[in-house]
């Protein structure tokens, strides 16, 4: 069962706002066993609407689109459907009384533009928004499925999750598929591909391996697709055993997480508590840590000390060791790290100090260079890497390093 997603609006195509619509819902859809044949992002135009959705009727069986269903008059995308279909727009009074009820649980006047969002072509069927005006449509028509929803993401969330994902399965008879994920931080892909090259080429057809590299570590994913659960659980977990085994100095996790999850949710089990020192990261850390619901079991917080004066006063990074050696050095990852953990009172902490670039490198320390400190109350790590001149790439690539370090750390000191 193929799949084709289009996201329409200009402001996706001048890079206003990024398209993440379509790989969640991609995702989504993988899931459930529909694969993706295309993705496209199209223009606000009634012409290019029209043409990319009989494109994709051509080529798969489901076409989900989202956006262009405001109350303003570039969205047309509910007027361009109900052309393509050769069908009038009607009032559906569930989409109405959804939009009463929400402009009346706000105590706002609700204006003829907000009203016509209830008119929806008469041959839809109407997936009601729960978190919104707009309502989506289901059409199944000659027997390709046509679904379009808000481009607002959590308004086209729910609504999948809610609406649309029963109703596939219900409707369709789908592939189970099963994906197994093995999350490896410091190696990359192709040093990875080789150490377990034998091993992916024993693979079944019906099982496939992904490599899906980010900066600083590589997700694999087997994917097996068939119709006997059992069968096919069985064999990725048997191809999964044999990878963790040929490469496990590099594995973190085998689950589909990311490694700030797998460091919050070890040390939860262990009721072991984390304070940070960022320096050259801004709060990155702390920011990937936070977005994770239950962080503040583990995380205390901590400090982001750019300037000498904060490292000395909120770290107890010495005067001296500044003067010395520079904000960017081993001794002032390592009092900036043992500061976090005597002054923020946790039982790990982790620090990093660098020059994140384009500018302010030297011939000793060019832009890159980062020290990176991660200790208990037992013990420290200390560790110097090198990157390129990419102030973002810099910044993501100390993150990880530093989180892998910690990582390691749990886990060769005990609880």
């Amino acid at each position: 069962m193929l799949a084709e997603i289009i996201t329409i609006g200009d402001e996706i195509l001048i890079g206003q706002i990024v398209d993440t619509n379509s790989a969640w819902m991609a995702g989504q859809l993988n899931d459930i066993g529909i694969r993706i044949k295309q993705i496209s992002s199209i223009s606000d135009d009634r012409e290019h609407i029209l043409t990319a959705i009989s494109e994709a009727a051509g080529r798969v069986d489901i076409i989900l689109i989202t956006g262009g269903l405001g109350p303003t008059k570039d969205d047309i995308t509910k007027k361009t459907l109900a052309e393509y279909f050769n069908v009038k727009l009607v009032e559906n009074k569930e989409a109405l009384d959804n939009v009463l009820n929400i402009f009346s649980r706000y105590n706002r006047p609700m204006l003829e533009v907000n009203k016509l969002q209830a008119q929806v072509p008469e041959n839809c069927e109407v997936i009601l928004n729960k978190n919104g005006t707009a309502p989506g449509m289901w059409f199944n028509v000659k027997g390709k499925i046509y679904i379009s929803m808000p481009g607002v993401p959590h308004e086209m969330m729910y609504m999948m999750e809610d609406g649309v994902i029963p109703k596939l399965k219900s409707s369709l008879k789908l592939p189970i598929i099963i994906h197994k994920t093995i999350l490896t931080i410091g190696e990359g892909e192709s040093y990875l591909a080789e150490r377990i090259a034998d091993i992916e080429d024993s693979l079944p057809s019906f099982i496939k391996l992904a490599y899906l590299p980010k900066l600083g570590q590589v997700r694999l994913r087997l994917s097996a697709y068939g119709e006997d659960e059992a069968l096919l659980r069985n064999k990725v977990n048997e191809f999964s055993t044999k990878i963790v085994e040929r490469i496990g100095n590099v594995v973190a996790a085998e689950e589909d997480i990311t490694i700030e999850k797998v460091i919050l949710n070890y040390m939860a089990e262990n009721n072991l508590t984390l304070s940070v020192a960022e320096s050259c990261t801004g709060g990155y850390i702390s920011h990937l840590i936070t977005q994770h619901a239950g962080s503040s079991k583990v995380f205390f917080g901590g400090a982001i000390s750019y300037s000498y004066e904060l490292k000395e006063s909120i770290l107890g990074v010495k005067k001296e060791t500044l003067a010395k050696f520079g904000a960017v050095s081993e001794e002032t990852a390592t009092e900036m790290v043992k500061g976090a953990l005597h002054n923020f009172k946790s039982d790990y902490a982790l620090a990093v100090t660098g020059i994140a670039g384009p500018d302010g490198g030297t011939v000793d320390k060019p832009v890159g260079t980062v020290w990176i400190a991660v200790a208990s109350a037992n013990k420290t790590v200390v560790k110097k890497l090198t990157f390129g001149n990419k102030r973002r790439q810099n910044i993501e690539r100390s993150a990880v390093s530093a989180l892998n370090m910690l990582n390691t750390l749990l886990h060769n000191s005990g609880k």
